[in-house]
């Protein structure tokens, strides 16, 4: 294998016609670097120079080996250029994950901070269930997600809670549980229901419930698009439970009904999470750096409210 100490020595008395001169831009002495070209001369048994008085003179050999350095030379500069880059947050990628309820209602104002901060960054976002997107984590399809933390015990993933998010019934507006404040488990229990899909955080726990009532859901669909959903529950064609902050619009608009159930509270527990003991890219170690200062550390644990009011109120948007 070329040795590419001894390659460079030669470059530079080649580029620069001067041991002195190349063993100055090398930070080492002129003897350093004639013994470098004498060692690669006699390896490859060559004679690289010619010498007339004072001047260096390159071979027809040298001439050609030369011409071949320069290119190696000129894409390690390259390379060490995109590295530097990389290192100092000027260019890079970052390969993102999410659940869709918060790539639609948070991620947007994360990612609009991180922006202005670096905006040479590329951004490739990927949505789907937690179960989806902590898979992406464990397959390197993705550096960190935001997902609900789930029963996942692999100890490969660290999981940073930050947000608690209550899941709720929704219900059509002519319900007729409409009438109670709150709802007892057995008024839901046989009635049809839109559940979350497969890997999804919200369907874990409402299939926890039923399990705890030692009822089966009456499931008449499945999907993992809230708007879907939420557009079949406003049609009357079933129940359904969501995490409250992607209802809060139609709530609003009175184009839907929550209701919590009597003495029970269910809670998402949401958290950042990534691969443990592998170094994350320079520009995903940004993002959590961005994220923890900006949403995790001194932001209380309520839930999507409390996180977008402090980003409203430390990123107005329109700066």
């Amino acid at each position: 294998m070329i040795n590419l100490n001894q390659l460079r020595a030669f470059y530079y008395v080649a580029k620069h016609s001067s041991h002195t001169i190349a063993a100055e831009k090398l930070f080492i002495s002129q003897p350093a670097v004639t013994a470098q070209i004498k060692l690669f001369e006699n390896f490859y048994d060559m004679k690289l120079f010619k010498k007339t008085g004072r001047r260096l003179i390159l071979t027809h050999l040298g001439e050609l080996l030369f011409e071949q350095a320069e290119r190696i030379f000129k894409i390690e500069d390259k390379v060490e250029n995109i590295l530097s880059q990389i290192k100092e947050l000027n260019q890079g990628l970052l390969e993102l994950g999410c659940t869709k309820a918060y790539a639609k209602h948070i991620m947007p104002s994360i990612i609009s901070v991180f922006h202005r901060a670096y905006p040479k960054i590329k951004i490739i976002l990927q949505e789907g269930s937690s179960m989806t997107m902590i898979k992406s984590l464990l397959e390197f399809e993705n550096e960190v997600v935001v997902v609900a933390q789930m029963e996942v015990t692999d100890p490969k993933i660290q999981f940073i809670p930050f947000s608690l998010e209550e899941i709720v019934i929704i219900l059509p507006v002519n319900h007729p549980l409409n009438r109670k404040k709150e709802i007892e488990f057995n008024d839901i229990a046989l009635e049809p229901v839109i559940m979350r899909g497969q890997g999804s955080g919200t369907r874990k726990k409402i299939m926890d419930l039923y399990k705890k009532h030692n009822a089966t859901p009456n499931i008449f669909m499945e999907s993992n698009n809230t708007e879907f959903i939420m557009n079949l529950v406003e049609r009357g064609d079933g129940i359904s439970f969501l995490v409250k902050p992607a209802i809060d619009h139609k709530t609003k608009e009175k184009k839907l009904i929550s209701r919590s159930l009597k003495n029970t509270r269910i809670f998402l527990n949401v958290s950042f999470a990534y691969i443990k003991n592998t170094p994350l890219s320079p520009a995903a170690k940004a993002f959590f750096d961005v994220f923890k200062n900006s949403f995790i550390e001194g932001t209380p644990r309520g839930g999507i409210g409390s996180i977008m009011a402090k980003i409203l109120a430390e990123h107005p948007q329109n700066e």
